[in-house]
């Protein structure tokens, strides 16, 4: 429990990252655009307020515990049966396209001079779920002076490409004249972020919708591997006392935890969609919180090969997932 005189010092930073998210899900209603993305702008133009001392410790707090809280949620959004629909041996292709992809993130990123950490918290990004896995995956990565303004820099690009692709890939299925299942197969299979997913996939069909999205969910679901490997391998380096609480801390725990519970059925559906929402809205919050951290000057700098990094990542992975659907035989 926090004690008063903590949660009197997180208040100031806590409760403005909270109003802006709250804006952010407004915005996003009102637009119909990625709540995220304006939780990361709002809070990038109210960078002045990490300046501000009675400010910093909650903007802290708020980028760091809320993020574990919404990361260890995201569990409840998954379930045992959901993913075995899809199909053993395609959920493999996921697997392979997620792992081929990470490996050339880390490929690109050394080619472009960039760390090989940039380039698994970008393709992670891109290959298992937006900027959740973002947010997940840079809490194992090395600490550096760079990794928070890396991390808001793959959130940026990794929603914009989301959103790119939410309208251009069912256009591109349809045109290839695909069945609903092997669109909702590579739309689930390649775009970033959950909620692009389902968009993409319900604006084709009900049926593409559904698949899209449990597609994706099993995407999710592999952030459990992804991270254990990651704690396992920078885990080496680490003193003795820190390795000790590696590679499975407490949110990841918690995301297994969860997931077995929605997929047990003993949750109500009601609690199941409330610990849904919380979820979204913890990691809207601490978006909007690593948004103050970030100064926009300093994060656009050097950025061209970067966004190409990223760019490539996307196309190798929708590649990958189109592949297998047009020449496996398997839709």
């Amino acid at each position: 429990m926090l004690s008063f005189s903590r949660a009197k010092e997180l208040f100031p930073g806590v409760a403005v990252s909270l109003v802006t998210a709250i804006s952010a899900t407004y915005l996003g209603q009102q637009y119909a655009a990625p709540v995220m993305l304006f939780a990361l702008l709002l809070g990038m133009s109210l960078n002045f307020l990490n300046e501000q001392t009675r400010c910093c410790a909650g903007i802290n707090f708020t980028a760091s515990t809320v993020l574990r809280i919404g990361v260890a949620l995201l569990g409840l959004r998954i379930t045992i049966e959901q993913v075995l629909s899809v199909g053993m041996i395609n959920l493999a292709a996921v697997s392979a396209a997620i792992a081929f992809t990470m490996l050339a993130g880390v490929f690109i990123a050394l080619r472009l001079n960039r760390s090989k950490e940039f380039g698994i918290l970008s393709a992670g990004s891109v290959s298992i779920c937006g900027a959740s896995a973002a947010m997940a995956i840079a809490t194992v990565l090395p600490n550096h002076p760079d990794r928070e303004k890396q991390l808001v820099f793959t959130i940026l690009c990794v929603t914009t490409l989301s959103t790119l692709a939410m309208v251009l890939y069912p256009v591109i299925a349809v045109r290839l004249g695909l069945s609903d299942i092997a669109i909702g197969y590579f739309l689930g299979g390649s775009i970033h972020d959950v909620a692009q997913v389902v968009g993409a996939g319900y604006s084709v069909s009900a049926e593409a919708g559904d698949f899209a999205t449990i597609t994706k969910l099993y995407r999710v679901l592999m952030l459990i591997p992804v991270f254990l490997v990651l704690g396992l391998l920078y885990g080496r380096g680490r003193n003795p006392a820190e390795r000790s609480r590696l590679p499975l801390p407490w949110f990841i725990v918690g995301f297994v935890g969860l997931l077995l519970v929605a997929s047990s059925g003993w949750m109500p559906a009601s609690t199941t969609q409330m610990g849904i929402d919380l979820s979204k809205f913890c990691l809207v919050t601490a978006i909007a919180a690593l948004g103050m951290k970030t100064s926009l000057k300093i994060l656009m700098r050097g950025s061209g090969p970067a966004i190409a990094m990223l760019v490539l990542e996307t196309v190798i992975l929708a590649l990958i997932v189109l592949g297998w659907v047009l020449f496996s035989g398997q839709f």
